[in-house]
């Protein structure tokens, strides 16, 4: 009787061993997105039951304004700016009035959805972190796989122009303008995915409230993504010239079609103050970047692009478009506002997913030119 028992025993775990071996690429993302609600839960336990030993609690630091004029450029600072400490957690220790649910849903917001631009080679997966952040303060957050890219099928030799690579984007923004009445929504763009938000600014205005660009290229009008890139890439010691491994889907006598970095190197590139197991998801589920969209110039007006506020996050530790490159972007095409990330890498959503969040909702709750 017991060896039967025994015999019984070793093949559930037999089987649960086979079980966890067939595990998909879905089934893993799905997993990171589960642990990082369940930290951000329970580090918001943590961080209520401390602020009831709180005699008081200091709010947030209000923001001092600058003004851009006859080509001297003065931004407005903020409290995300401050260095912090190595270790970025999910949820900081010390509660915030913006990280509440309730007090979202206090404010009169302009809008209250953010739509999530991923950068080349990623896909809407790399913002997991973020839209647990953003949902657990309230927000609603939607995050797009621009064509070619994360689990969208078509081929990325095979994406011809800017227009067909933002297709889902702009097809998920027709939707909102059709179903949603007067709904506006925030988009965030990251690297090469600032070119998919000018050119969403220029199609939607009045949809927009604000466009928000984290380590991006954020194009004026006649001006390409890779024209941002280019003027980086010059210099001899570019990591992002190292790295990049052109693909000709239409013959090597032709124009690329897609590129991908060199696995050796994208660590060193993208993810240089990433957590480890944030590094391993992004260097599985990248994908090739479509080519043609980054040399693609776009047609941008004041009438339809200049209405939308704009707003620059920049990085410190990018090694992907360093922060000198990232301080001509913003020189070149100034927005309203910069909000600098000191550590953070050219991934800030993995990096210092908190920092990121807090400016993210610091933003939102800007209601009017200051």
């Amino acid at each position: 009787m017991g060896n039967q028992i025994a015999r019984i025993r070793f093949k559930k775990k037999s089987n649960q061993r086979s079980s966890r071996g067939i595990l998909d690429d879905e089934s893993i993302k799905n997993q990171a997105l589960a642990m990082a609600k369940h930290e951000l839960y329970m580090a918001s336990l943590s961080s209520q039951v401390k602020a009831l030993k709180e005699t008081s609690m200091e709010p947030p630091r209000h923001s001092f304004s600058g003004k851009a004029d006859y080509g001297r450029i003065e931004y407005k600072r903020s409290y995300s700016i401050q260095a912090r400490r190595d270790i970025d957690s999910l949820l900081d220790p010390v509660p915030s009035m913006h990280l509440r649910k309730d007090r979202c849903m206090d404010v009169d917001l302009e809008s209250r959805h953010f739509v999530l631009v991923h950068g080349g080679g990623l896909g809407a997966w790399c913002w997991y972190k973020s839209i647990a952040l953003l949902e657990n303060s309230g927000f609603k957050a939607t995050a797009v796989d621009l064509m070619g890219s994360g689990i969208e099928p078509t081929d990325p030799n095979r994406v011809t122009s800017l227009v067909h690579y933002s297709k889902p984007l702009l097809d998920l923004l027709k939707k909102i303008k059709s179903t949603a009445g007067h709904e506006k929504v925030i988009l965030v763009g990251h690297s090469i995915g600032g070119a998919c938000l000018s050119y969403a600014m220029e199609c939607f205005p009045e949809l927009i409230s604000k466009a928000i660009f984290i380590a991006a290229t954020m194009v004026r009008n006649n001006q390409s993504a890779f024209d941002i890139l280019a003027k980086h890439m010059q210099s001899p010691d570019a990591l992002m010239a190292k790295a990049q491994i052109f693909i000709y889907g239409n013959g090597k006598q032709k124009t690329p079609t897609a590129l991908l970095f060199d696995k050796n190197l994208t660590e060193s590139l993208f993810f240089n103050t990433c957590p480890t197991k944030d590094v391993a998801l992004a260097t599985h589920s990248m994908r090739p970047t479509p080519f043609a969209p980054a040399m693609e110039k776009l047609t941008l007006t004041d009438l339809n692009y200049g209405k939308v506020r704009r707003f620059y996050i920049s990085t410190t530790a990018d090694q992907a478009l360093p922060f000198p490159a990232q301080q001509m972007v913003i020189e070149d095409n100034p927005p309203e506002r910069v909000f600098t990330l000191r550590g953070g890498d050219h991934c800030p959503f993995f990096s210092k997913p908190q920092s990121l969040h807090r400016i993210l909702l610091e933003i939102a709750y800007l209601n009017q030119k200051q």
